[in-house]
């Protein structure tokens, strides 16, 4: 099939991936990310990292396993972040006091000192992020993003 019919049988097929939930979703997300990096106060700290450091401090010391679950990180992805924050100081590792035979990550003081001082930000960051969207949108942005999640 030549360029041109391929071009007009997707034409003709209605499908356009740029109206597609996936493709605005990873969109949003780029933007997400692109704004985060550009108005965090710490910029050697990553959207993920930032999130990783939060679980620390809302759920306490954790297993890595249990991070992967409260911050929807893959495992592999989690072992390279605590890996970063550990190198800067703002987690340490130490034996689950219930199972010795398992590692904990712990947030240090200077990793609560660094949430006390970027939190601002991500502030900042979200209503960034929201854009243009008035206060009925931005709780119904949120309402379905959950919604999705929960299906």
């Amino acid at each position: 099939m030549s360029t041109m019919q391929d071009k007009s049988q997707r034409e003709d097929d209605g499908y356009d991936f740029t109206r597609q939930v996936g493709h605005l979703l990873r969109r949003v997300h780029q933007r997400y990310v692109a704004i985060f990096q550009n108005h965090i106060s710490d910029p050697q700290l990553t959207a993920v990292q930032f999130t990783t450091l939060c679980a620390l401090r809302d759920r306490g010391p954790s297993a890595q396993r249990d991070l992967v679950d409260y911050t929807a990180v893959d495992q592999a992805t989690i072992r390279g972040i605590v890996a970063r924050l550990k190198a800067r100081g703002l987690v340490e590792l130490g034996p689950d006091p219930e199972d010795g035979r398992k590692v904990i990550v712990m947030l240090t003081s200077a990793g609560a000192e660094l949430l006390d001082q970027v939190i601002p930000a991500a502030r900042g960051i979200t209503e960034l992020a929201y854009g243009e969207l008035n206060p009925a949108e931005r709780v119904a942005l949120d309402y379905l993003l959950r919604k999705m999640l929960a299906s």
